[in-house]
């Protein structure tokens, strides 16, 4: 049985929730269904139960389909470490850096993996939803092409073709995307979904009736414009900020920062504020301040200090957090010994909040985690690289890793307002960000609350999400395509 694929005029058309929609559609009808992507570019990533690391956005689809996530759900993951350069991961490890002339010239080598890997998955599920990446219609990037039409090729799966009409110019992207296409790859586009739309559908039909004459496929779907609290992928995220809360709480937006999805957690809060904040002027008043995760730590500390954060950094007086490579930031200093971001051996003083050094040196560090903080119960997962000593308080007690029991200790805590951890998603746990939400909450005598489950909450969103997208496009077409009554 075929899988199906989606593919959009654009990034951001809406590509990876419509494939979660589609994955929790035929969950609910009955099916095993599992989620792909064979090349995802992405700086927020997941540690899986095997310690091995995979873009979100098929992470989630693989909630959506009621799935333990596994990395051959995305075999190639890119993190960008510079505007030319990104990390190669392939099989969630580590394979080496590339620009992208270099990454250009290795992918037909990886054809066979991803094709292998593919089909794998085909034989475990009734159906395979395939995400593709950007738009098929990247003239440059189309020979060797692994991730679009090449991927639909290897599949043999019919492909819906996604456009986003909260941009504008809807009628002209979905023409001008496939109008580009060779004939061959144009035939495997058997319908469009036209998604983010707000208004009267009226007023589009004889738009619709025009675009499907002029390239001879039907249109499948008008999928309206959702607020969904669900992850999205990098291009996606326009670091939204929640703020009608009294609590302030300030993430300093990093040029290389990572996993920035660590911070979702507060927008579920009513009485919170989120912002992301690139000057240290926007400091003033917030309660917690957060230093998130880097792919090139040391380039971003040296940016925090040129920009002035430091100075009031040691001047604030709220919650400071350090997050995996923010923690990093906050101590003496950090040593470059293998050279993976600066030359070998070189050093850069931190922040000196922790009396800890950081040294990167040994293999990239990934583990899904759980444990105790502050007396609260935690999960998480470590992506990291490098190894941290003399940490005198240790902040994360973890009892269990990759689902085995463990006992080791995680960063450092001091005078009960300076904390920093590898733990990614720590917020994700409702127990220790109620706690300590409600250390700030005490001290602006607010009352006291018990946040919410997000485990709880995304279920309700992904149903949210599966119902409106279901009621809005020809699921009967679409089950026809899969040759299923």
């Amino acid at each position: 049985m075929p899988g199906i694929m989606i593919q959009g005029t654009a990034s951001s058309s809406g590509k990876s929730l419509l494939s979660a929609a589609l994955c929790r559609i035929f969950s609910n009808d009955g099916y095993s269904v599992g989620p792909f992507k064979s090349q995802n570019m992405s700086l927020n990533s997941y540690v899986t139960m095997e310690g091995l690391e995979m873009g979100r956005a098929q992470v989630l689809q693989a909630q959506a389909s009621r799935v333990e996530p596994r990395v051959n759900m995305n075999p190639i993951l890119l993190k960008p470490t510079s505007d030319r350069k990104s990390q190669v991961i392939i099989k969630g490890r580590p394979y080496m850096n590339m620009d992208a002339v270099e990454y250009f010239e290795f992918k037909p080598a990886l054809r066979d993996m991803i094709e292998a890997t593919y089909h794998e998955l085909e034989k475990e599920f009734d159906l395979v939803v395939i995400e593709g990446a950007g738009s098929p219609a990247e003239i440059n990037l189309m020979e060797n092409d692994i991730v679009n039409m090449g991927m639909a090729q290897i599949a043999a799966s019919p492909v819906l073709l996604v456009a986003d009409i909260d941009r504008g110019g809807v009628f002209a992207s979905i023409y001008g995307t496939i109008m580009l296409l060779e004939e061959d790859d144009r035939n495997r586009i058997k319908g469009i979904i036209i998604n983010k739309f707000r208004g009267d559908k009226d007023i589009l039909k004889s738009g619709l009736d025009m675009i499907e004459k002029l390239v001879n496929i039907p249109v499948v779907g008008i999928v309206p414009y959702m607020n969904i609290n669900l992850d999205e992928e990098d291009g996606a995220s326009d670091f939204a900020c929640t703020i009608n809360g009294r609590i302030q709480i300030s993430v300093i937006k990093l040029p290389r920062i990572s996993n920035f999805t660590d911070f979702d957690a507060f927008k579920f809060d009513n009485d919170v504020s989120l912002k992301f904040i690139t000057s240290p002027d926007e400091i003033k008043d917030s309660d917690i301040l957060i230093i998130p995760g880097s792919k090139n730590t040391i380039e971003d500390l040296r940016w925090l200090k040129r920009a002035g954060f430091k100075e009031n950094i040691e001047n604030f007086e709220g919650i400071l957090f350090g997050v995996c490579g923010g923690y990093q930031m906050m101590g003496k200093k950090i040593i470059d010994i293998e050279g993976w971001e600066v030359n070998k051996g070189e050093e850069e003083p931190g922040l000196g909040i922790f009396d800890t050094v950081t040294a990167f040196e040994g293999e990239k560090i990934t583990s899904n985690v759980e444990g105790k903080a502050s007396g609260c119960r935690v999960y998480g997962y470590e992506i990291h690289s490098g190894r941290t000593y003399g940490n005198k308080n240790p902040f994360v007690h973890i009892e269990c890793r990759q689902g085995k029991m463990e006992d080791y200790y995680d960063g450092d805590m001091s005078e009960q307002r300076f904390y920093g951890t590898y733990l990614h998603g720590i917020f994700d746990s409702n127990e220790f960000r109620s706690s300590i939400l409600n250390q700030i909450r005490r001290q602006k005598n607010m009352e006291e609350k018990t946040c919410i489950d997000l485990r709880e909450k995304r279920e309700e969103e992904l149903e949210r999400l599966s119902s409106t997208v279901r009621e809005n496009i020809d699921m009967k077409y679409i089950y026809s395509l899969l040759e299923i009554n």
